[in-house]
Formats: C-alpha cells, sequence, structure tokens
C-alpha cells in the first residue's frame, strides 16, 4: 500500500494541465500533495490543485483504480471561494484520496469530470443544486434535488431563505 501512495504522489507532483481555460482559472498555484493517518483524517491522500487540472486529477485517480465516491463544496464566504471536495476510494486496497479545488464564489465554475468518471453525473448535478456551482460540459445540470424552479443554492452560507425554525 506505501508504494501505491508514494506512486500516486508522483503521478498528482507532475499533473500538468495542457491548455487550461484562462477563463476559470483565478488563482494559479502547484499541486500539492499531503499524506494523512487516515485513523486520523479518514483519507490517505490529500491533493489541492488547480480548477482546470480537476480532470487531469480524475484521470489519475483512474488510471491507479480509484472510483469516485462524493463530490461536495464547503463555502469559505470569508475569502470569497467555495471548495470542490472530490473523495475517491480503492475498491482493493482500502485508500482513500481527497481532490480538492477552489473557484471564486462569485463565478463558482470548472469543468467536468463525468467523463473520466460517468457516476460523477449525479453527484455534479447534487452540488450544482445546493452550492450553485456550474460544472463546464456537464451534459445535464438541471435540479436533482431541488425543485426544477428553484433559483437558491441552500448550502451557501449566506442562503437566507430557509424555513424559519419551530420550537
Amino acid at each position: 500500500m506505501n508504494t501505491l501512495i508514494e506512486e500516486l504522489k508522483s503521478a498528482f507532483a507532475k499533473l500538468v494541465v495542457a491548455g487550461a481555460s484562462s477563463a476559470i482559472s483565478h488563482n494559479a498555484k502547484p499541486v500539492e500533495v499531503h499524506t494523512f493517518d487516515p485513523q486520523l483524517k479518514g483519507y490517505h491522500l490529500d491533493v489541492m490543485v488547480q480548477a482546470e487540472a480537476v480532470v487531469a486529477a480524475a484521470e489519475v485517480a483512474d488510471r491507479f483504480g480509484f472510483a469516485i465516491d462524493t463530490i461536495t463544496g464547503v463555502d469559505w464566504i470569508a475569502v470569497g471561494e467555495i471548495e470542490v471536495v472530490y473523495d475517491f476510494f480503492h475498491p482493493q486496497h482500502g485508500l482513500h484520496l481527497v481532490v480538492r479545488t477552489r473557484v471564486p464564489r462569485d463565478n463558482p465554475a470548472l469543468p467536468t469530470i463525468q467523463g473520466v468518471f460517468p457516476g460523477a453525473n449525479w453527484h455534479e448535478r447534487e452540488t450544482h443544486d445546493f452550492f450553485g456551482i456550474s460544472f463546464i460540459g456537464h451534459p445535464n445540470l438541471t435540479p436533482l434535488l431541488l425543485p426544477e424552479d428553484a433559483n437558491y443554492h441552500p448550502l451557501r452560507k449566506d442562503f437566507q431563505n430557509a424555513a424559519p425554525a419551530t420550537s
């Protein structure tokens, strides 16, 4: 298992995005790769990439035999960003991999990975519903869980349309 982790670290460290779209780039940063004790964090490897590198990162995960587990967001309202978190698992080795990226809150957009992991299709739709993140190239970002006419994103920290609390 340690050999696989070292090979993954090396593959992510070499990650290069060819033809990255400047329309979605907001902060050019190198790929960051960190290993963790899964007993403490719940995952073995944490990778931070630029938004335009998520497809290349998904391709690395796929090449090493990982499967998509979930996609979600974290609203960092104080810094004006939304973090998109991709969780992967390796069915044979029990490894857990997290790939993260950040996009600006005022234009939360990044490429879809559903071409690499078809199961990401509905995860991206759900994340779009709740955080308003646009997955560029996604074939159908219609609401999955929210009403069809929903024009709000309830997991953003500035969401105001929640029902009042009852006692």
